[in-house]
């Protein structure tokens, strides 16, 4: 008998949150795990093996009640972002943004992560040179390298 645990599907374990649950449930694949029934059947004599197949499903949020009525929770207002890049940096430049992310959080109270201050740092650099051209700072510092 394998003593190996089942572990989730990472669609199982990352539910969206927003209002897109029902187009995330019908394009991601569903695992479906195996678990042994506990049923009365089986523990009487019967096929103590016999397994029963449990989908994933829509993923289900909690509800609040609140004054009798049942409301579901609202999305907390984040952006979800569909594409990826990965980028390398040294160390330094890392330690730099991690400065500066805990600096707008001491100096500005602004609790946000690395990943939106480069965003933000990429939306304001591209601004740039559709508006300011070969005088933007983003040409300018590509054409010192």
């Amino acid at each position: 008998m394998s003593r190996r645990v089942r572990l989730q599907g990472a669609d199982e374990l990352f539910r969206p949150t927003d209002g897109s649950e029902d187009v995330a449930a019908l394009s991601a694949p569903i695992s479906d795990p195996v678990r042994p029934v506990s049923d009365p059947e089986a523990a009487q004599g019967g096929d103590p093996t016999t397994r029963v197949r449990v989908s994933a499903g829509t993923p289900q949020q909690p509800a609040t009640e609140i004054g009798g009525e049942t409301k579901r929770r609202t999305s907390s207002g984040r952006t979800r972002h569909e594409e990826k890049i990965t980028i390398y940096v040294t160390a330094d430049e890392l330690m730099d943004l991690e400065d500066t992310r805990l600096a707008m959080r001491r100096q500005y109270g602004l609790a946000v992560d690395r990943g939106r201050i480069v965003r933000e740092a990429i939306h304001i650099a591209l601004e740039g040179v559709d508006s300011e051209g070969d005088q933007s700072a983003l040409v300018r510092r590509l054409r010192e390298q």
